[in-house]
Formats: structure tokens, sequence, C-alpha cells
């Protein structure tokens, strides 16, 4: 294994993925919050700092372990979810879709934010190899999360959000069935690589084509 090309890997996504976490959680915890419910401001998880949305497993061990196992081939993580209080919600059924897409809509936005700063970067003429493929490697994971968190599943955020979006009944029912092996049913779907080819490949896609073009006109100046 080549030790210096991985200490340097891990150095440029670390503050990447850094942010990406952060802000995702944060962001759930302050869309709750104005929806109604304090449960993660109470317990300090509104907040941009890290620490408070690390887990040593999900975030730390397990993608560290999985890099050596598959050679870098596959990466999984997840931070310590911010509990929210669904019953809390003015309107828990409306306004938990809002809670949901908080997160990938925080992602979203920061790849939009690297893009701009890679943009940056090649105007101002930095050919540092380090900065560039920092910004790039920010806009990858941004759009990986936001996209991966999507998927219509609980407990992921595509879950809640598809529950909230169907009607009250048989429907809703299952999806609370299923969710305590909804992590596990995941898992099993990327292993098998569909949730990659058939979902993260797609979004992953349109969300690089979107930001193409939402900054166009500024990639149209700096020509």
């Amino acid at each position: 294994m080549d030790i210096p090309n991985l200490i340097q890997s891990i150095l440029i996504y670390a503050l990447p993925v850094l942010f990406a976490i952060t802000v995702h959680e944060a962001a759930h915890g302050y869309v709750a919050r104005h929806f109604g419910d304090n449960t993660a401001y109470v317990m300090g998880r509104v907040t941009l700092n890290p620490f408070k949305h690390i887990d040593p497993i999900g975030t730390i061990l397990m993608p560290l372990m999985l890099y050596f196992a598959t050679s870098g081939a596959f990466l999984f993580g997840y931070a310590k979810p911010v509990p929210v209080n669904f019953g809390n919600l003015r309107n828990p059924k409306r306004d938990m879709i809002w809670v949901a897409l908080a997160g990938p809509g925080s992602n979203f936005i920061q790849a939009i934010l690297w893009a701009l700063v890679f943009v940056g970067l090649i105007a101002a003429g930095v050919s540092e190899p380090f900065f560039i493929k920092m910004a790039q490697g920010g806009v990858l994971v941004n759009l990986v999360m936001c996209a991966f968190n999507l998927f219509p599943l609980p407990p992921l955020d595509g879950g809640r959000v598809l529950a909230g979006l169907l009607p009250r009944g048989q429907a809703q029912t299952f999806l609370a069935r299923i969710e305590p092996y909804g992590f596990f049913i995941v898992m099993a779907l990327v292993l098998a690589g569909v949730v990659s080819k058939y979902w993260l490949s797609p979004l992953m896609a349109l969300g690089y084509q979107a930001i193409e073009l939402l900054i166009s006109p500024l990639t149209a100046l700096l020509r």
C-alpha cells in the first residue's frame, strides 16, 4: 500500500468531509427548530462544531477500515444523527419533509461553493494540485452525500421525504416497519451495486450538470 498517497488523500478529503458532515447535521437541527422542535438545539447539535456530530465508529473507524480493505474502491460512513422529535413539529407530516431535505440541500449548496472555489483557483492561476484536488473533492463528497441520503428508504433522508409525501395508511405503516432494518437493506443494495448504478450515478451526473449550469455565467466571464 502506498502510505504517502494514502496520507495525501486523507488530507485532501479531510476538510470537505468535515464540512459536509457538520453542515448536513446542523441543517437538520436548524430546520427542525424553525418548524417547532428544539430537541437538537437543546442537546447542542445545532452547531458547526464537527466534534458534536462525529461518530468515532461511523465517521472515522469504518471509512478507514473500508479504505484499507478495498484499496479505496468502496467507502462508507455516517455521522451521529441529529435527534428530531417529529411530534413537536407544527405540521409533522409536512415539516418532516423540509427537515429531511435540509441535510442533502446543504450538501448541494456546499458542492456549488466548492465548484466556485475551483473556478476561483483556476482564475487566480493557482496550479498547486493539493488545493485543486481538494476543491474537486469537495464537489464530489457533497454530491455523493446529497444523492445517497436522498435514497428513498428509511432511515435515510429520502425515506423521511417519502414518508411525508405518501398518504397516511398502509404505505407509511410499511415504511415504519422496515425502518429498523433499513440500514442493512441499504448496505446490501450498495454492495450489490444497485444503489450506485441506478441511483448515485444518475443523480450525481444530474448534480454535476446543474452545478455547471449554475456557475456558467461566472466561468463565461473568466474566459
